[in-house]
Protein backbone atom coordinates (compact mmCIF):
# COMPACT_ATOMS: atom_id res chain seq x y z
CA UNK A 1 0.00 0.00 0.00
CA UNK A 2 1.09 3.58 -0.62
CA UNK A 3 0.23 6.66 1.39
CA UNK A 4 -3.35 7.60 2.20
CA UNK A 5 -4.45 3.95 1.91
CA UNK A 6 -3.85 3.75 -1.85
CA UNK A 7 -2.51 0.54 -3.39
CA UNK A 8 0.89 0.58 -5.01
CA UNK A 9 0.82 0.09 -8.83
CA UNK A 10 2.18 -3.48 -8.69
CA UNK A 11 -0.51 -4.64 -6.24
CA UNK A 12 -3.25 -2.85 -8.16
CA UNK A 13 -2.23 -4.48 -11.45
CA UNK A 14 -1.94 -7.94 -9.91
CA UNK A 15 -5.36 -7.74 -8.23
CA UNK A 16 -6.96 -6.40 -11.43
CA UNK A 17 -5.88 -9.54 -13.30
CA UNK A 18 -5.94 -12.06 -10.46
CA UNK A 19 -9.07 -13.94 -11.56
CA UNK A 20 -7.65 -14.27 -15.08
CA UNK A 21 -4.30 -15.52 -13.77
CA UNK A 22 -6.01 -18.06 -11.51
CA UNK A 23 -8.10 -19.31 -14.44
CA UNK A 24 -4.97 -19.72 -16.60
CA UNK A 25 -3.16 -21.64 -13.85
CA UNK A 26 -6.19 -23.78 -12.97
CA UNK A 27 -6.85 -24.78 -16.58
CA UNK A 28 -3.21 -25.80 -16.92
CA UNK A 29 -3.03 -27.67 -13.61
CA UNK A 30 -6.52 -28.95 -12.80
CA UNK A 31 -5.80 -28.16 -9.16
CA UNK A 32 -6.97 -25.04 -7.34
CA UNK A 33 -4.37 -25.52 -4.61
CA UNK A 34 -1.53 -25.69 -7.14
CA UNK A 35 -3.01 -22.76 -9.06
CA UNK A 36 -2.96 -20.67 -5.89
CA UNK A 37 0.67 -21.64 -5.31
CA UNK A 38 1.51 -20.63 -8.89
CA UNK A 39 -0.15 -17.24 -8.27
CA UNK A 40 1.84 -16.75 -5.08
CA UNK A 41 5.05 -17.38 -7.02
CA UNK A 42 3.83 -15.03 -9.75
CA UNK A 43 3.27 -12.30 -7.17
CA UNK A 44 6.74 -12.73 -5.66
CA UNK A 45 8.31 -12.30 -9.10
CA UNK A 46 5.97 -9.49 -10.13
CA UNK A 47 6.86 -7.23 -7.20
CA UNK A 48 10.50 -7.33 -8.29
CA UNK A 49 9.71 -6.20 -11.84
CA UNK A 50 10.46 -2.64 -12.99
CA UNK A 51 6.97 -1.61 -14.12
CA UNK A 52 8.42 1.20 -16.18
CA UNK A 53 9.82 -1.43 -18.53
CA UNK A 54 6.51 -3.29 -18.91
CA UNK A 55 4.38 -2.19 -21.87
CA UNK A 56 1.53 -4.72 -21.34
CA UNK A 57 1.03 -5.67 -17.69
CA UNK A 58 -1.67 -8.28 -18.42
CA UNK A 59 0.52 -10.10 -20.95
CA UNK A 60 3.53 -9.95 -18.65
CA UNK A 61 1.58 -11.37 -15.72
CA UNK A 62 0.13 -14.16 -17.89
CA UNK A 63 3.65 -14.98 -19.05
CA UNK A 64 4.95 -15.28 -15.46
CA UNK A 65 1.94 -17.36 -14.39
CA UNK A 66 2.33 -19.69 -17.38
CA UNK A 67 5.97 -20.35 -16.56
CA UNK A 68 5.21 -21.01 -12.91
CA UNK A 69 2.30 -23.29 -13.85
CA UNK A 70 4.46 -25.16 -16.37
CA UNK A 71 7.04 -25.87 -13.68
CA UNK A 72 4.29 -27.16 -11.40
CA UNK A 73 2.64 -29.15 -14.20
CA UNK A 74 5.78 -31.22 -14.68
CA UNK A 75 5.94 -31.93 -10.94
CA UNK A 76 2.21 -32.65 -10.82
CA UNK A 77 2.58 -35.16 -13.64
CA UNK A 78 4.95 -37.22 -11.48
CA UNK A 79 2.58 -36.88 -8.52
CA UNK A 80 -0.36 -38.15 -10.59
CA UNK A 81 1.62 -41.22 -11.63
CA UNK A 82 1.78 -42.21 -7.94
CA UNK A 83 -1.86 -41.26 -7.28
CA UNK A 84 -4.11 -43.98 -5.82
CA UNK A 85 -6.90 -44.83 -8.26
CA UNK A 86 -8.34 -42.51 -10.90
CA UNK A 87 -7.34 -38.82 -10.89
CA UNK A 88 -9.94 -36.11 -11.55
CA UNK A 89 -9.50 -32.31 -11.55
CA UNK A 90 -10.32 -30.46 -8.35
CA UNK A 91 -13.96 -29.27 -8.70
CA UNK A 92 -14.81 -25.60 -8.22
CA UNK A 93 -18.15 -24.20 -7.14
CA UNK A 94 -18.54 -21.47 -9.76
CA UNK A 95 -20.47 -18.22 -10.07
CA UNK A 96 -23.55 -18.04 -12.34
CA UNK A 97 -21.72 -15.97 -14.97
CA UNK A 98 -19.33 -18.87 -15.64
CA UNK A 99 -22.23 -21.14 -16.67
CA UNK A 100 -23.59 -18.37 -18.92
CA UNK A 101 -20.26 -18.03 -20.77
CA UNK A 102 -20.36 -21.08 -23.06
CA UNK A 103 -16.69 -20.85 -24.06
CA UNK A 104 -15.48 -20.53 -20.47
CA UNK A 105 -17.82 -23.25 -19.16
CA UNK A 106 -16.56 -25.71 -21.77
CA UNK A 107 -12.91 -24.88 -21.11
CA UNK A 108 -13.18 -25.67 -17.38
CA UNK A 109 -15.57 -28.63 -17.72
CA UNK A 110 -14.40 -31.90 -16.19
CA UNK A 111 -14.74 -33.59 -19.58
CA UNK A 112 -12.47 -31.17 -21.44
CA UNK A 113 -9.97 -30.90 -18.58
CA UNK A 114 -9.62 -34.69 -18.63
CA UNK A 115 -8.92 -34.51 -22.37
CA UNK A 116 -6.25 -31.89 -21.68
CA UNK A 117 -4.66 -34.32 -19.21
CA UNK A 118 -3.60 -36.39 -22.23
CA UNK A 119 -1.47 -33.54 -23.59
CA UNK A 120 2.16 -32.96 -22.69
CA UNK A 121 2.81 -30.02 -20.32
CA UNK A 122 3.94 -27.73 -23.17
CA UNK A 123 1.04 -28.81 -25.41
CA UNK A 124 -1.41 -28.10 -22.62
CA UNK A 125 0.05 -24.65 -21.96
CA UNK A 126 -0.04 -23.75 -25.65
CA UNK A 127 -3.58 -25.11 -26.08
CA UNK A 128 -4.90 -23.21 -23.05
CA UNK A 129 -3.26 -19.92 -23.99
CA UNK A 130 -4.18 -20.08 -27.68
CA UNK A 131 -7.53 -21.88 -27.84
CA UNK A 132 -9.02 -20.69 -24.57
CA UNK A 133 -7.50 -17.25 -24.00
CA UNK A 134 -6.75 -16.35 -27.66
CA UNK A 135 -3.23 -15.13 -26.88
CA UNK A 136 -1.03 -14.49 -29.95
CA UNK A 137 1.69 -16.95 -30.90
CA UNK A 138 4.55 -14.56 -30.20
CA UNK A 139 3.42 -14.01 -26.62
CA UNK A 140 2.87 -17.75 -26.09
CA UNK A 141 6.35 -18.39 -27.46
CA UNK A 142 7.79 -16.00 -24.87
CA UNK A 143 5.82 -17.74 -22.12
CA UNK A 144 6.81 -21.33 -22.98
CA UNK A 145 10.34 -20.64 -24.27
CA UNK A 146 9.76 -21.84 -27.84
CA UNK A 147 10.02 -20.20 -31.26
CA UNK A 148 6.70 -18.83 -32.65
CA UNK A 149 6.83 -21.26 -35.59
CA UNK A 150 7.23 -24.18 -33.17
CA UNK A 151 4.35 -22.89 -31.06
CA UNK A 152 2.11 -22.83 -34.14
CA UNK A 153 2.92 -26.48 -34.81
CA UNK A 154 2.30 -27.43 -31.17
CA UNK A 155 -1.01 -25.52 -31.18
CA UNK A 156 -2.16 -27.30 -34.34
CA UNK A 157 -1.23 -30.72 -32.95
CA UNK A 158 -2.88 -30.06 -29.58
CA UNK A 159 -6.05 -28.67 -31.19
CA UNK A 160 -6.38 -31.73 -33.44
CA UNK A 161 -5.86 -34.04 -30.45
CA UNK A 162 -8.45 -32.25 -28.29
CA UNK A 163 -11.02 -31.82 -31.08
CA UNK A 164 -11.03 -35.58 -31.66
CA UNK A 165 -11.97 -36.16 -28.02
CA UNK A 166 -13.96 -33.13 -26.84
CA UNK A 167 -17.75 -33.27 -26.27
CA UNK A 168 -19.72 -32.97 -29.49
CA UNK A 169 -22.60 -30.75 -28.46
CA UNK A 170 -23.37 -28.06 -25.89
CA UNK A 171 -26.90 -28.22 -24.47
CA UNK A 172 -28.87 -25.26 -23.13
CA UNK A 173 -28.94 -24.60 -19.37
CA UNK A 174 -32.65 -25.47 -19.24
CA UNK A 175 -32.05 -28.80 -20.99
CA UNK A 176 -29.18 -29.56 -18.65
CA UNK A 177 -31.27 -28.78 -15.56
CA UNK A 178 -34.05 -31.09 -16.75
CA UNK A 179 -31.65 -33.98 -17.39
CA UNK A 180 -29.86 -33.50 -14.06
CA UNK A 181 -33.17 -33.36 -12.18
CA UNK A 182 -34.28 -36.64 -13.79
CA UNK A 183 -30.94 -38.16 -12.86
CA UNK A 184 -31.18 -36.81 -9.31
CA UNK A 185 -34.67 -38.29 -8.82
CA UNK A 186 -33.47 -41.67 -10.11
CA UNK A 187 -30.57 -41.56 -7.65
CA UNK A 188 -32.80 -40.67 -4.72
CA UNK A 189 -35.21 -43.52 -5.50
CA UNK A 190 -32.50 -45.96 -6.69
CA UNK A 191 -34.53 -46.37 -9.86
CA UNK A 192 -32.50 -48.48 -12.29
CA UNK A 193 -34.80 -47.82 -15.24
CA UNK A 194 -34.88 -44.12 -14.42
CA UNK A 195 -31.09 -44.06 -14.62
CA UNK A 196 -31.07 -45.95 -17.90
CA UNK A 197 -33.51 -43.39 -19.34
CA UNK A 198 -31.04 -40.51 -18.85
CA UNK A 199 -27.73 -42.27 -19.48
CA UNK A 200 -26.28 -42.37 -23.00
CA UNK A 201 -25.30 -45.85 -24.24
CA UNK A 202 -21.61 -44.85 -24.17
CA UNK A 203 -21.70 -43.09 -20.77
CA UNK A 204 -18.51 -43.22 -18.70
CA UNK A 205 -18.33 -43.14 -14.88
CA UNK A 206 -15.03 -42.08 -13.29
CA UNK A 207 -14.54 -41.82 -9.52
CA UNK A 208 -11.67 -40.25 -7.57
CA UNK A 209 -11.15 -41.23 -3.94
CA UNK A 210 -7.42 -40.55 -3.85
CA UNK A 211 -6.90 -43.39 -1.40
CA UNK A 212 -8.82 -41.39 1.22
CA UNK A 213 -12.26 -42.74 0.32
CA UNK A 214 -13.37 -45.86 -1.51
CA UNK A 215 -13.91 -45.38 -5.24
CA UNK A 216 -14.17 -47.60 -8.30
CA UNK A 217 -10.59 -48.37 -9.39
CA UNK A 218 -11.20 -48.09 -13.14
CA UNK A 219 -13.68 -46.16 -15.31
CA UNK A 220 -16.96 -47.95 -16.05
CA UNK A 221 -18.40 -47.64 -19.56
CA UNK A 222 -21.91 -48.37 -20.80
CA UNK A 223 -25.35 -47.37 -19.52
CA UNK A 224 -26.29 -50.74 -18.01
CA UNK A 225 -22.96 -51.21 -16.19
CA UNK A 226 -22.92 -47.61 -14.91
CA UNK A 227 -26.55 -47.73 -13.73
CA UNK A 228 -26.02 -51.02 -11.90
CA UNK A 229 -22.78 -49.74 -10.33
CA UNK A 230 -24.60 -46.65 -9.04
CA UNK A 231 -27.56 -48.56 -7.64
CA UNK A 232 -25.22 -51.13 -6.09
CA UNK A 233 -23.09 -48.40 -4.52
CA UNK A 234 -26.15 -46.66 -3.08
CA UNK A 235 -27.30 -49.96 -1.64
CA UNK A 236 -24.05 -50.24 0.32
CA UNK A 237 -24.12 -46.64 1.59
CA UNK A 238 -24.16 -46.42 5.36
CA UNK A 239 -26.44 -43.53 6.32
CA UNK A 240 -29.04 -41.18 4.88
CA UNK A 241 -28.26 -40.30 1.26
CA UNK A 242 -29.03 -36.82 -0.15
CA UNK A 243 -28.40 -35.08 -3.46
CA UNK A 244 -28.51 -31.43 -4.41
CA UNK A 245 -28.18 -29.89 -7.87
CA UNK A 246 -25.46 -27.28 -8.25
CA UNK A 247 -23.02 -25.84 -10.79
CA UNK A 248 -19.40 -26.96 -10.70
CA UNK A 249 -16.79 -25.73 -13.17
CA UNK A 250 -19.58 -23.90 -14.98
CA UNK A 251 -21.45 -27.13 -15.65
CA UNK A 252 -24.24 -29.19 -14.00
CA UNK A 253 -23.30 -31.24 -10.96
CA UNK A 254 -24.69 -32.85 -7.84
CA UNK A 255 -23.53 -32.47 -4.26
CA UNK A 256 -23.96 -35.91 -2.73
CA UNK A 257 -24.19 -36.28 1.03
CA UNK A 258 -24.40 -38.91 3.72
CA UNK A 259 -25.99 -38.09 7.09
CA UNK A 260 -25.76 -34.37 6.38
CA UNK A 261 -22.05 -34.43 5.47
CA UNK A 262 -20.69 -33.83 1.97
CA UNK A 263 -19.60 -37.19 0.56
CA UNK A 264 -18.55 -36.00 -2.87
CA UNK A 265 -19.24 -33.96 -5.98
CA UNK A 266 -20.52 -35.57 -9.16
CA UNK A 267 -19.97 -33.46 -12.28
CA UNK A 268 -22.32 -34.32 -15.15
CA UNK A 269 -21.52 -34.14 -18.87
CA UNK A 270 -24.60 -33.94 -21.13
CA UNK A 271 -24.91 -34.36 -24.89
CA UNK A 272 -28.11 -34.84 -26.93
CA UNK A 273 -30.26 -34.78 -23.76
CA UNK A 274 -28.37 -37.75 -22.34
CA UNK A 275 -25.58 -38.03 -19.80
CA UNK A 276 -22.31 -39.07 -21.44
CA UNK A 277 -19.98 -38.54 -18.50
CA UNK A 278 -20.17 -38.78 -14.69
CA UNK A 279 -17.14 -37.60 -12.73
CA UNK A 280 -17.39 -38.33 -9.01
CA UNK A 281 -14.81 -36.66 -6.76
CA UNK A 282 -14.76 -38.13 -3.23
CA UNK A 283 -11.20 -37.27 -2.21
CA UNK A 284 -11.71 -34.85 0.74
CA UNK A 285 -8.56 -32.94 -0.23
CA UNK A 286 -10.30 -31.89 -3.45
CA UNK A 287 -13.58 -30.73 -1.88
CA UNK A 288 -12.32 -27.60 -0.13
CA UNK A 289 -13.76 -25.26 -2.80
CA UNK A 290 -17.36 -26.30 -2.20
CA UNK A 291 -18.01 -23.76 0.56
CA UNK A 292 -17.77 -20.64 -1.63
CA UNK A 293 -17.88 -19.74 -5.31
CA UNK A 294 -14.66 -19.30 -7.27
CA UNK A 295 -14.66 -16.48 -9.84
CA UNK A 296 -13.18 -17.48 -13.22
CA UNK A 297 -12.70 -15.38 -16.34
CA UNK A 298 -11.17 -15.48 -19.82
CA UNK A 299 -10.46 -11.74 -19.80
Amino acid sequence: MTGAGRMDPATEAFLAHRNLLFTVAYEMLGSAADAEDALQETWLRWVRVDLGQVSDQRAYLVRITTRRALDRLRTLKRRKEAYVGQWLPEPLLTTPDVAEDVELAESVSMALMLVMETLSPTERAVFVLREVFDIDYEEIAAAVGKAPATVRQIAHRARRHVDARRPREVVSPSQARAVVESFRRALETRDLQGLLDVLAPEVVLVADGGGRKQAIPQPITGADKVARAIVGGLGKAQGTFTSEATVVNGNPALLLGLDGELDGVMAVQIEDDRITGLYYVRNPNKLTRMASETPLTLR
